[in-house]
């Protein structure tokens, strides 16, 4: 299951750590985000061991939405130490986050 990210434990759960971190920006409001959503826990048990896997309910937490600038949902952002390596805006396919995901592990 995808992590449930927030303004508490985003530093230590995302940034504080040498895995990949694929972060789903979504809210309940927003329908292309529920399209999504299936795919980002598939994609959670699938790379379990290997990446961070989390959501951010930007309704609920604005302090991280805030610091990377999202401005359109769904956005996925992946970060490596920190760091934004890429990034995908909109729906799409467990193939192509898939493929990003391996690219930066």
């Amino acid at each position: 299951m995808a992590l449930q990210l927030t303004d508490t434990n985003f530093e230590e759960t995302a940034i504080d750590t040498e895995k990949l971190v694929m972060i789903d920006f979504w809210a309940a409001w927003c329908g292309p985000c529920r399209m999504l959503s299936p795919i980002v826990e598939q994609l959670s048990e699938d790379f379990a061991e290997t990446a961070v896997i989390g959501k951010v309910d930007v309704d609920n937490n604005p302090q991280i939405s805030n610091k990377f600038g999202i401005r359109s949902l769904p956005t996925i952002l992946f970060l490596k130490n920190g760091e934004v390596v890429d990034k995908h805006i909109g729906v799409t396919s467990k193939d192509v986050l898939q493929k990003k995901i391996e690219a930066h592990l």
